[in-house]
């Protein structure tokens, strides 16, 4: 702990508040680092493309892994080969995803615009087009993620009591009704921790974002920046080891507060 954890934590901290390159000594200038950062146009950028993929994607993510759940949350060998086929792309590595992604969203010859055009419609360039290049990535993540979704949320309504549900029949609520109620209180629990979960892999969302693009990072027109593809390029493209610190630093209290804000509203809608 001491030396994975803790040693790199406290050299992160120092060095936000030094000029740091790797091969001179670190140099105290204060705050200038995160003054500098906040000055910065790319910054401010990946600030705004993370959070615009980490609302997209944590609320459709959740939204699809839930209803995935929902309508496979019954026995049966055509359930089992379902879940599994949604599941499966949860253990291919990212990098590979991205690959493979890549190939599919080639605007010249790849599978997803060429359905478009056997449909008559226009190609878009969901890698090279910057009102796209989101959205793009967005998809490579969803595949690779709703499946590990939907497993948490199917082991969180098989644990509801069948008597609570019985109970709600006989009362005459239906199935909408009887989830309302009494089903989406109990996976409250459930749905905060893979909120919780999503929204910290988007704010730290690199390898697909990475392999996309490696020889232009962030391109096309810097909207597939992330925060932490913006942290690298300071840290190993540009060298600034103390504005790399500095990011890392806010990552890490902006993740912080994020957290204690969903525990916080969890913890007032159970009272």
């Amino acid at each position: 702990m001491a030396w994975l954890v803790v040693i790199p934590s406290a050299l992160a901290l120092y060095w936000s508040f030094t000029d740091f390159n790797l091969f001179n000594e670190p140099k105290w200038v204060g705050f200038d680092n995160y003054a500098n950062l906040f000055a910065d146009p790319v910054f401010l950028k990946s600030i705004t493309n993370t959070l615009f993929m980490a609302g997209v994607g944590v609320a459709v993510g959740t939204a699809m892994g839930l209803g995935s759940a929902v309508l496979l949350n019954r026995s049966g060998t055509s359930t089992t080969i379902f879940r599994s086929l949604i599941f499966l792309p949860a253990v291919v590595p990212p990098v590979a995803t991205g690959i493979v992604w890549t190939f599919i969203l080639n605007p010249q010859y790849g599978l997803l615009n060429a359905g478009a055009r056997a449909l008559g419609l226009p190609p878009i360039g969901w890698l090279s087009d910057p009102n796209f290049a989101k959205y793009g990535l967005l998809m490579m993540v969803l595949w690779g993620s709703v499946g590990q979704v939907m497993v948490t949320f199917v082991a969180a309504l098989q644990d509801v009591p069948e008597d609570i549900l019985e109970a709600a029949s006989l009362d005459g609520a239906g199935r909408l009704r009887t989830f309302v109620s009494v089903v989406f209180p109990i996976l409250r629990p459930v749905l905060l921790y893979n909120v919780v979960i999503a929204t910290l892999f988007y704010f730290q969302f690199f390898e697909q974002a990475f392999v996309v693009n490696p020889t232009n990072l962030g391109a096309p027109a810097q909207s597939t920046l992330t925060y932490a593809l913006y942290l690298y390029q300071q840290a190993f493209t540009y060298l600034k080891m103390g504005n790399a610190a500095a990011m890392s630093v806010l990552l890490l209290v902006v993740s912080s507060v994020v957290i204690a804000v969903f525990f916080a509203i969890n913890k007032r809608m159970e009272r």
